[in-house]
């Protein structure tokens, strides 16, 4: 791997296990056995290695939230939110201090926003076509509710782990995908329901 990339997947590493804030670029080289120079010969700054991985995250996401517009069966649907939750905590940084991390990087804030409107916009396809399927029963308002309180357990589920004092793990990551599961199993009908309550149990 080259020193480019190392340097990258090391700050991911450190951003994650010690939130964005709390790494410098100098324990990045330390971490590396690698000169500050050096590191400075691929990144002028942290702000840059931080520009790069969130890249990374928003090339990764945009291309989960891109639904195909054809009907999914519920598996399909799930699995869909199981892989959020596997990107969310690939680059768990950008949600350990969501607020503190946008407000400092102005330019990430937009970026990052435009991913919200797209996680609503996705959310609210699979929703709709659940009712269209008439597996979901719930007025227009009830769905955007549901939809606003998906994304908000979603986007603030670590933030949420940390402050309950819980290690950022797998289980917690889980709980994160049962609880968005449980938001939805009471709008749900017959087998459908059935159906998610099963799948549900796999996450807790």
């Amino acid at each position: 791997m080259k020193t480019r990339e190392r340097i990258l997947h090391k700050s991911l590493e450190l951003f994650n296990t010690l939130g964005e804030p709390n790494v410098t670029t100098l324990l990045i080289s330390d971490e590396l056995d690698i000169s500050p120079g050096n590191l400075y010969y691929h990144f002028k700054s942290k702000i840059d290695i931080l520009s790069e991985l969130f890249d990374w995250y928003e090339h990764e996401m945009l291309a989960l939230l891109d639904v195909p517009n054809e009907p999914m069966d519920i598996e399909d649907q799930w699995f869909f939110l199981h892989l959020i939750f596997e990107s969310i905590a690939r680059y768990r940084f950008v949600y350990q201090d969501v607020v503190n991390v946008m407000e400092r990087h102005e330019r990430l804030k937009h970026r990052f926003q435009k991913i919200i409107t797209k996680k609503k916009a996705a959310t609210l396809s699979i929703l709709s076509s659940l009712q269209t399927q008439d597996s979901l029963r719930a007025s227009d308002s009830e769905i955007e509710a549901l939809c606003e309180n998906i994304i908000l357990t979603a986007t603030f589920w670590i933030s949420y782990a940390i402050v309950a004092g819980k290690h950022v793990d797998e289980s917690v990551l889980s709980r994160g995908v049962y609880q968005v599961i449980s938001l939805v199993v009471p709008y749900l009908e017959g087998e459908q329901r059935q159906q998610l309550q099963q799948l549900k149990q796999a996450y807790l």
